[in-house]
């Protein structure tokens, strides 16, 4: 077994690193559907279970405490709520029904399933909540908020994986009704010229990040870090949801949207970083799992079939009242469902002049992820109580 901290940590980087790399080189068309999230948490769980990484060592108290609040600010830092607005208009709305679906599609399917699953699924599922609404980035974090067993987190990242399997295509595949949706919705004729014009205005070109730049980024991520770490214990602890984790996380979320409102929002590379960190933190995660508790995966993964689906309806009947799209309504649930990984997929698909603004409504889920997914873990765990 590998003991030294600095062996683990390597392996861990070393998995993340792996998997990227196979894509990248192999172009194997499996990863549309399993993206490499799936093997970098499901590696480490199997390493850790053969024995040749330990279930506990230093370097995973190290990502908790230290990597998931950097990642979280670095990842908020690039939200830009006004331009997507400006662009989107009505289809944000869209967007926000659809988180409405999803917080309330987690609650309805957790109380139909909860009875099979182990007690503490309600935190597996806050954690699947954070990537439907957001994305990794808030799965990881709501994950370590709620200090989710890496059981529930395994039983997140499948359910996730598996539903993404069946629902990318039928976002995909809405384009080609498109003509028979916007008469049932009513859409405006313009809307969509006006959208696409209002995105070329919009784009920019991104700027290659500097040596400099990483170090503004790391110290603002850093001074986010510090100060909620300094508040957080100052606040109550209420209930099993609102600990001090949970107010690390959620005011690292508040001051780092806070940023976004400032220049700091306009340096380079800081979603690249975030999502760096966040990759070995899942592979932590999975370090620290055993298999034991996947024997809950059916149950669970119906659960997160009946949630989506919920996601969906509310959706539609957002695009219906509204008047909005089939295009901006598929995109609208990618930014939820897929994050910012996702929705430019679908927006290429659809309309590519949206690409750039699908990523602008992704980083709107990045904003509200943490917060609501935390909410939804709350009334899961009520509702199981």
């Amino acid at each position: 077994m590998i003991e030294s901290p600095m062996a683990v940590l390597t392996v861990l980087v070393g998995v993340a690193a792996l998997f990227f790399y196979l894509e990248q080189r192999t172009g194997w068309k499996g990863f549309n559907y399993f993206p490499p999230l799936l093997f970098i948490y499901a590696t480490p769980v199997v390493l850790n279970n053969v024995g040749f990484i330990p279930s506990d060592s230093p370097v995973y108290g190290g990502l908790g405490g230290y990597a998931l609040p950097v990642f979280i600010a670095l990842m908020l830092f690039n939200v830009n709520v006004p331009s997507a607005v400006r662009i989107m208009g009505k289809g944000v709305l869209v967007m926000l029904l659809g988180t409405v679906g999803i917080v309330v599609g987690g609650v309805v399917s957790y109380a139909i399933v909860h009875g099979g699953l182990d007690p503490e699924a309600w935190k597996g599922y806050g954690a699947l909540a954070g990537s439907w609404i957001g994305g990794t980035g808030n799965m990881a974090g709501v994950a370590g908020a709620l200090e989710t067993p890496p059981e529930m987190l395994g039983l997140a990242v499948l359910a996730d994986n598996l539903v993404y399997v069946i629902w990318l295509p039928i976002l995909l595949g809405s384009k080609a009704f498109a003509d028979r949706f916007n008469r049932w919705a009513k859409v405006p004729a313009e809307r969509i010229e006006r959208m696409e014009t209002a995105a070329a205005q919009e784009a920019r070109k991104e700027e290659v990040p500097r040596m400099q730049d990483y170090l503004y980024l790391l110290f603002w991520a850093l001074l986010v870090s510090a100060a909620a770490k300094f508040v957080a214990p100052l606040l109550p602890e209420v209930g099993e949801v609102l600990t001090t984790s949970t107010w690390t996380v959620l005011l690292v979320t508040t001051f780092a949207l806070a940023l976004s409102a400032t220049p700091v929002r306009g340096i380079p590379g800081s979603h690249a970083l975030a999502m760096a960190i966040i990759y070995v933190f899942v592979a932590g995660m999975g370090a620290r799992a055993s298999l034991a508790g996947f024997d809950q995966a059916p149950l669970f993964v119906l659960g997160a079939y009946i949630w989506i689906f919920i996601h969906g309806a509310f959706c539609l009947f957002g695009a219906w009242l509204f008047r909005v799209d089939v295009h901006s309504a598929a995109i609208a649930s990618a930014a939820n469902v897929g994050g910012a990984a996702s929705a430019p997929v679908v927006a290429a698909y659809h309309r590519e002049a949206l690409v750039p603004v699908a990523i602008l409504m992704a980083l709107i889920g990045y904003a509200l992820g943490n917060y609501l997914a935390i909410l939804t873990a709350q009334l899961c765990q009520w509702v199981g109580s």
